[in-house]
C-alpha cells in the first residue's frame, strides 16, 4: 500500500465510490461543484492510499492557522472502504498525514468526527488523538446537509 496526494478535481472525482461510502447521496455533479469551491483556497489538497490502482482510503485536509494554536493541518472527510479496514491502510494514512503536518511545520492535527462513529473514536484514540472540545454548529439549511 502507497499514499500519494490527489492532484486537481479530475483526479480527486475518479475516487467518488469511497467518499461514497461516508456521503452516500454525494453525487458527481455536487462533488465537482464543491471542489470548485474548495481548491481556489490553495490550501485543501485530499491524500489516498492505494493498493495498485485501487484506491482503499482517502482524507482531505486543509492546512490553517488559528490564533490559539497557529498553524494546523486539519483532516477532513476521511474514509477507508468498508472491504479494506482493519488492514492497514487507515494507518498508513494517518502515518502520511502526520508527517504532511510535520513539514508543513504546524503545531498540531485536528479532526471532526460524528458522535456516534464510536469505531473510528477508537481509532483516533490509538493514532494518540484526544477531543479537546466540541463543535458546535447551528443549522440554517438541512437540506443541503450530507
Amino acid at each position: 500500500m502507497i499514499v500519494r496526494e490527489l492532484n486537481g478535481k479530475e483526479e480527486m472525482l475518479a475516487q467518488l465510490e469511497v467518499m461514497q461510502e461516508l456521503y452516500p447521496s454525494l453525487t458527481s455533479d455536487a462533488y465537482a461543484h464543491d471542489l470548485e469551491n474548495m481548491l481556489p483556497n490553495n490550501r485543501y489538497g485530499q491524500a489516498a492510499v492505494f493498493d495498485g490502482e485501487k484506491c482503499l482510503g482517502i482524507a482531505g485536509f486543509w492546512i490553517g492557522t488559528k490564533l490559539w494554536c497557529g498553524k494546523y493541518l486539519e483532516i477532513d472527510n476521511l474514509v477507508v472502504s468498508s472491504k479494506y479496514r482493519s488492514k492497514g491502510a487507515g494507518k498508513i494514512l494517518f502515518s502520511y498525514l502526520k508527517n504532511k503536518a510535520n513539514e508543513e511545520g504546524c503545531s498540531m492535527i485536528a479532526l471532526d468526527s460524528y458522535t456516534s462513529n464510536f469505531k473510528a473514536h477508537k481509532f483516533f484514540y490509538n493514532e494518540e488523538f484526544g477531543p479537546k472540545g466540541f463543535h458546535f454548529i447551528h443549522v440554517i439549511k438541512q437540506d443541503q446537509l450530507r
